[in-house]
């Protein structure tokens, strides 16, 4: 995988939503699953994809992956992913596994929160009736836990942080900095939830409760962006709370991990042709199934594929790193006539890197020495130059002229 610009997505929720089916569905990892509380104790870390249109369709060409996969005209991109231990009320506390999960989270740059849409398990993710519970009140109640747990850090040391900041002319948002650094929030991040909440940095001391509470909201949603899979689509409770949920403007995908997971072991097996994202697939081999599992796969067709045009779990992946942390992918590449590295190989690398990476910043990203000594970039689409400050752009192809070559 790239070495940098890597960014930690985390797939959490309360226990047995199917989080753990979800994970396990985009990795393909063992991990273990079952319908009670808690069958994730510790975090599991995997590897799924990203999906996008591979960019040798556009220039013709047969490529050589070699950091990423292509598969039918598709660049899979590795990721990294992280099955966090289920929360439940009072996590911010300690109570259940609440330390070892926001232990966990700190570290994500972006969440999916896998809810059960059915309302099959309770506060506590035990079994109950379905539609019983309440998927709203699940999203609300876990970003309440966030928010109480970096709110329970910034007030520790409040009092002194915001009379440093008044009395002594100290800049907050470096205070604040240093008091979050653990928590993958940034100086950018204090600087724009400060601002988005309306609040007057040089008047700290005067903040209420409230003022905490509002900028600390601010704060999650801007370091933890968070997704709602919207998991057991299937199911008929699901249909009205995905409608619920599509008017209260959350970012949601409708989901079905469990189907997922079925399609990506039957595709394992080579019993059907299914590429992670598509909304069919294929029987390889009519006599390699059973009659149960071609039942199986024929009704996952009915009641996910053709409804919703995929299972959700990579439209989810997808949705998290290209929309919610808005990375792009960029190809680089040697020889601009054949697009290929000095070995030969045709578009052997896609990197996924956020919006904003200036081509010189990309440079450094492939070599040290390669940023260092960087003239300028030259853009297979258009042959144009790119100077060290032009923003790269999604599926740009390009070549980076340097004072010294590597190797």
């Amino acid at each position: 995988m790239p070495k940098s610009y890597s960014r930690l997505l985390g797939i959490v929720g309360k226990p047995n939503t199917g989080k753990s089916t979800f994970f396990s569905s985009a990795t393909l990892a063992p991990v273990d699953i079952a319908n009670y509380p808690f069958t994730t104790i510790k975090s599991n870390h995997g590897i799924g994809y990203v999906r996008t249109p591979c960019v040798h369709s556009t220039f013709k060409v047969i490529d050589n992956p070699r950091n990423s996969l292509c598969i039918n005209n598709s660049r899979l991109i590795p990721v990294s992913l992280i099955d966090i231990a289920g929360i439940v009320p009072g996590a911010w506390e300690g109570k259940g596994l609440g330390n070892k999960f926001l232990d966990e989270i700190r570290r994500a740059d972006a969440l999916i929160n896998v809810v059960d849409l059915s309302g099959c398990t309770d506060s506590e993710g035990h079994l109950c009736a379905p539609g019983e519970n309440d998927p709203i009140e699940d999203i609300k109640f876990l970003e309440k836990e966030i928010n109480l747990w970096i709110l329970s850090i910034i007030k520790k040391d409040w009092s002194k942080i915001s009379r440093i900041s008044e009395v002594e002319s100290k800049d907050l948002y470096d205070l604040l900095a240093d008091r979050l650094s653990g928590l993958a929030i940034s100086r950018n991040h204090i600087i724009n939830a400060i601002s988005s909440s309306g609040l007057n940095p040089k008047k700290s001391t005067k903040w209420t409760d409230d003022n905490l509470l509002t900028l600390v909201d601010s704060l999650r949603k801007l370091s933890k962006p968070m997704l709602i899979a919207a998991n057991k689509i299937d199911l008929p409770q699901s249909k009205k709370n995905l409608e619920r949920l599509y008017e209260l403007n959350y970012k949601v995908v409708p989901c079905s991990s469990e189907a997922e997971l079925v399609l990506r072991k039957a595709a394992e097996k080579k019993l059907i042709d299914y590429t992670p994202g598509d909304s069919d697939f294929k029987v390889v081999n009519r006599s390699n199934l059973t009659q149960n599992q071609f039942n199986a796969l024929k009704l996952i067709r009915k009641k996910v594929l053709n409804k919703y045009g995929y299972t959700g779990v990579q439209e989810a992946l997808n949705k998290a790193y290209f929309e919610i942390l808005k990375m792009i992918i960029v190809y680089p590449v040697e020889d601009l006539e054949h697009f290929s590295d000095h070995e030969g190989r045709v578009f052997p690398d896609a990197y996924l890197i956020p919006y904003g990476t200036t081509a010189r910043q990309f440079a450094y990203l492939i070599h040290t020495e390669l940023g260092e000594n960087f003239l300028y970039a030259i853009s297979a689409k258009t042959k144009l130059r790119l100077g060290e400050d032009a923003i790269l752009k999604d599926q740009d192809v390009i070549s980076i002229i340097s004072t010294k070559k590597r190797g």
